[in-house]
């Protein structure tokens, strides 16, 4: 399964480590486990404690359990997140391989452009009138994840595979 809600990406990959040791050991619900990221973490709302919930989970930092959601032990390490990203996060491989194919350093919205067809058509009904607004937000913070872990490389002119 891969994830969709991306959160923006920090300074560093270390808020990774922070967000991840903010999930509870012991399984908890989505409510308390959100709780815990606002009061361990400089996150300002539920909605994004949700969204790096979700993402922690697309890194394979966190589980979702019969009893609620837990942290896994395991370390973020920068090899082991670029592959939780690739194979975790919806667009990922879509989006590296248009940066592979580019002659050149690819802007977010042309990276946008040629990345559209991939957004799911229920995505369009759920949100006529922004569908388009959201996703180049996610494709700008999905090349930007790529950037941060070393999958591509950020350009005046663009992205560009790493």
């Amino acid at each position: 399964m891969r994830f969709k809600l991306v959160p923006e990406p920090p300074e560093s990959l270390d808020f990774v480590a922070t967000a991840q040791k903010a999930v509870p050991l012991v399984p908890g619900s989505e409510d308390d486990c959100c709780a815990r990221m606002l009061d361990r973490t400089d996150l300002t709302s539920r909605d994004e404690a949700r969204t790096w919930l979700t993402f922690l989970r697309a890194l394979g930092l966190a589980e979702e359990t019969d009893s609620g959601f837990a942290r896994v032990r395991a370390d973020p390490e920068p090899a082991s997140l670029r592959e939780r990203f690739r194979e975790g996060v919806f667009g990922v491989p879509a989006l590296l391989e248009i940066l592979d194919e580019s002659d050149g350093p690819v802007s977010v919205d042309e990276a946008f452009g040629a990345f559209r067809d991939e957004v799911p058509t229920w995505e369009h009904h759920k949100n006529p009138n922004s569908w388009e607004t959201i996703w180049r937000e996610r494709v700008e913070y999905l090349l930007d994840w790529a950037t941060l872990l070393g999958l591509a490389e950020k350009t005046e002119d663009g992205y560009r595979a790493a």
